[in-house]
C-alpha cells in the first residue's frame, strides 16, 4: 500500500500527468492562508506552496502540508483488522481532523514568524513536528477504540 502511494506521488510520468502533492499543498496553502488573514488578521498572499507575510514566507511542501500524517494514519487504519466500512469512515474522520489540526497548525507557525521570528525554527523545528506525530498517534488511539467498540471479542 505505501508502495502504491509512493508511486503515485512520486513517479515522474504520473507527477507530470497529475501532481496530487502540488494540488494538494494548493489547497492546504489556500486554506491556511484565509484562516491566517480570516482568523489571525495577518495580511498574507499565497502563490503556489508559498504563504507570504509580513517579515517571513511560509513555503508548505510534503511533510508540511499534512498529506504524509494522512497517509501515515489511512496505512495504520488499513493494516489493523476492521470491516471495510468501519476503514473508510475512520480514514475520512482521521483526514478531515488531520488537515483542520494541520491548518491550525501553518497559521501558529505564522503567528510565531511574524511576532516572534526570533524562536520560529525551534517551534516549527520540533513543537510543530512533535505536534502533528501526537495528533496521529491520538486519533488513532481514538479510531483504535471505536473499532473495538464495533468488533466486541
Amino acid at each position: 500500500m505505501s508502495g502504491l502511494i509512493c508511486v503515485l506521488l512520486l513517479f515522474k510520468p504520473i507527477v507530470d500527468l497529475i501532481d496530487i502533492n502540488g494540488l494538494y499543498t494548493n489547497f492546504v496553502v489556500f486554506l491556511s492562508a484565509k484562516t491566517i488573514g480570516g482568523l489571525l488578521r495577518i495580511p498574507c498572499s499565497y502563490d503556489g506552496s508559498i504563504i507570504g507575510l509580513p517579515a517571513i514566507s511560509l513555503d508548505v511542501r510534503f511533510g508540511c502540508n499534512g498529506l504524509e500524517a494522512v497517509i501515515m494514519f489511512a496505512i495504520a487504519v488499513i493494516v489493523f483488522p476492521a470491516p471495510w466500512r468501519i476503514k473508510l469512515k475512520g480514514i475520512l474522520a482521521g483526514f478531515v481532523i488531520i488537515q483542520f489540526l494541520n491548518i491550525l497548525r501553518i497559521a501558529v507557525l505564522a503567528y510565531v514568524g511574524v511576532y516572534h521570528k526570533g524562536v520560529f525554527d525551534v517551534i516549527h523545528m520540533y513543537f510543530a513536528q512533535v505536534i502533528m506525530i501526537a495528533v496521529v498517534l491520538g486519533i488513532l488511539m481514538v479510531y483504535l477504540n471505536y473499532v473495538r467498540g464495533h468488533n466486541p471479542s
